[in-house]
Parts: structure tokens; C-alpha cells; sequence
């Protein structure tokens, strides 16, 4: 049986979303102190019940344990362009330091032309020698998938990640583009983290490259043996965390034995403010390894909880943590 992590006392925090990005306009969460540090406990709306179990016990982690020892004091990082307009796109990627970049696509409202156009200015804006990604968030079907990266492989794309949302469509998109000689990668993420069985996506030959996020697949240990278990190389990515989870997640970076890919982890960008003083942010491209965790500004923590839906946080950590209990005790 597992050691049961003690409960502790939570703060509820709330930050505005810059631009709104996977469709959020603000970042709400919790953090929660423990004897190795603070921890973020930030899972999204539309993560329920047993969902929810593996983001407690990636803070659980986080807050008792601490992480494993890094083999690199660097991460490279991407720059994250939102579903803006080509001038706005061009100009997040030019200021960003970063020589790759990822690129949303498939926003609901918006058309390819308009894709094409954003990934266009991000190419343009990097240059010949910088990787642009793209991420549909499962948004087409195969067909559209087809036509969509047929269209944006004359920029060069450095892989598509999650151009559909079923494992079985990624496996016969990836065929197809194979097939027609559409030179496109393939990454897995909501497959991975949200279909209850990632390693599918290694016995369907799905994807190229494996997106793990260290919180909803329930830390940054688990990821480390996820990762050996899919023997595909890995991109480390964030839920949009503040610095304190983005820790985690430059944690696992810094952990993994190889690390040929920028990892999605500069995201603290997106929101509107942080809650450190020195929030962790890309300098030419890389994010240091914090030599230690990071732990929130009283001033800073004070501002984001004032309006923060405490109740509903504390409710649902509160029904969360029965549900880990009732896991640690089987």
C-alpha cells in the first residue's frame, strides 16, 4: 500500500488569462504547502471524479516528497502562440527568445485560411532555421486533418500534436499521411493523458512523440516511468500552471535521459501576472532549473486569492482527496 500523504491547508488563487487560450479567459487553482515545498493543484473544469486523482498525487508529490535528482540545469522551451491574428502571431514569436514555437490551430469560430496564415507569420517571424509545431486539441476529423496538414507542411512543421482526439484516428491519420508522402510527425497528448490507457498509443502506432504533463498523469515519478513504458521521445508540456507547477514540469524535463524536443513549459507568459516574485521564464530560449522550489510572494498569493472561488476549490480538493484515500487504502 502507498504511503498516505497528510492533508494541508490549501489557498485558492485566481489569475486573468492575457489572451484567451484553450478557450479559458482565467487560471484558477490551489496551492498547498508541504515538507518539501509548495505545490500547484490547478486541474481544469472539465476534469472530473477519478480524473482528478492523479493531479493530487502529482501535488502530493510535489509538496512531500520533492523531485528526482536533474541530469541538465537547462530546458529548452517553445514559445506558445494563441489563435491571434498574423501580426500579433509574428510578433509573440519574434519577442519571444525561442527558436521554436507552437502554434495553435483549429480555434472554433476560425477557418484554415486563418491557420495558415498565423503559422505563415510564426515562420516568418522564426526563419528558415527556427521549428514551428502546430496543436489542433483533437479538433478535426481525419479528412480535415489530411487537408489541414497537407496545407501547412510547406512551412516545415516540426510535428502536428493532437490533430485528432481518438487514438484510432491519429494511428490511421498517421498512416495516411505516410501514404501520401505528407512529411508531418505526429504528437500525442490528450491521448496520452486523457484515454485511460496511453500505452494504446504505442501498440497502434499512433503517434511520433510522446506530450506528458506532469500533473494530469499524476507527477513527475509517474511520468519518468510513463515515459520508459512508451519508448517514444517525449515533449514535456504544461496545464498552464503559475511558476510553482511549471516547477514540476521543468523538473521532469530536467530528469528525463534524453530531451531532443523544446518543451511547452514557457506558458507563464499567457497569464496575467504570477505568484512569485521571480516567476520562472524563457532567457535565450531555455528556462533555468530552480535549485529550489519555488514559493509564492505573500503579496502576490494575497492579490490572486482575493475573489478566488475558495468554496468550490476547497470542495472539490476535499472530494478529491476521499477519492485518493479510498485508492491508497485498496
Amino acid at each position: 500500500m502507498p504511503a498516505r500523504p497528510a492533508a494541508s491547508a490549501a489557498i485558492a488563487w485566481r489569475l486573468p488569462m492575457r489572451t484567451r487560450f484553450r478557450g479559458l479567459t482565467e487560471r484558477t487553482g490551489m496551492l498547498v504547502p508541504g515538507p518539501a515545498g509548495w505545490a500547484e493543484w490547478s486541474p481544469f473544469a472539465d476534469y472530473t471524479g477519478a480524473e482528478l486523482v492523479p493531479w493530487l498525487r502529482a501535488a502530493d508529490e510535489a509538496r512531500t516528497l520533492g523531485f528526482p535528482e536533474p541530469v541538465r540545469r537547462r530546458v529548452p522551451v517553445n514559445a506558445t502562440v494563441p489563435a491571434v491574428d498574423p501580426e500579433r502571431a509574428h510578433a509573440i514569436a519574434a519577442r519571444s527568445g525561442c527558436g521554436t514555437a507552437k502554434v495553435k490551430v483549429a480555434e472554433p469560430g476560425q477557418r484554415l485560411a486563418d491557420d495558415l496564415a498565423r503559422v505563415e507569420a510564426v515562420r516568418d517571424a522564426l526563419g528558415p532555421g527556427g521549428r514551428v509545431r502546430v496543436d489542433a486539441n483533437g479538433a478535426w476529423s481525419v479528412d480535415e486533418a489530411i487537408t489541414a496538414l497537407g496545407a501547412l507542411a510547406r512551412l516545415g512543421l516540426e510535428y502536428a500534436e493532437q490533430p485528432c482526439a481518438s487514438t484510432e484516428d491519429l494511428a490511421e491519420l498517421r498512416r495516411t499521411l505516410a501514404r501520401r508522402g505528407i512529411d508531418v510527425p505526429i504528437a500525442a497528448d490528450e491521448s496520452i493523458r486523457r484515454s485511460g490507457d496511453p500505452e494504446r498509443v504505442v501498440a497502434l502506432g499512433a503517434a511520433d512523440i510522446a506530450v506528458l504533463k506532469v500533473q494530469p498523469l499524476g507527477g513527475v515519478r509517474a511520468c519518468l516511468a510513463l515515459a520508459d513504458r512508451l519508448g517514444l521521445p517525449v515533449v514535456v508540456s504544461s496545464a498552464l500552471e503559475t511558476s510553482i507547477g511549471l516547477d514540476a514540469g521543468l523538473a521532469l524535463a530536467a530528469a528525463l535521459p534524453e530531451l531532443p524536443y523544446a518543451c511547452g513549459l514557457n506558458t507563464g507568459p499567457l497569464l496575467d501576472g504570477d505568484l512569485v516574485a521571480e516567476p520562472l521564464r524563457a532567457v535565450d530560449g531555455e528556462i533555468a532549473v530552480p535549485a529550489a522550489p519555488p514559493a509564492p510572494d505573500p503579496e502576490l498569493l494575497a492579490a490572486a486569492a482575493d475573489g478566488a472561488p475558495a468554496a468550490h476549490w476547497a470542495d472539490r480538493l476535499a472530494a478529491t482527496r476521499a477519492l485518493a484515500e479510498y485508492e491508497y487504502a485498496r
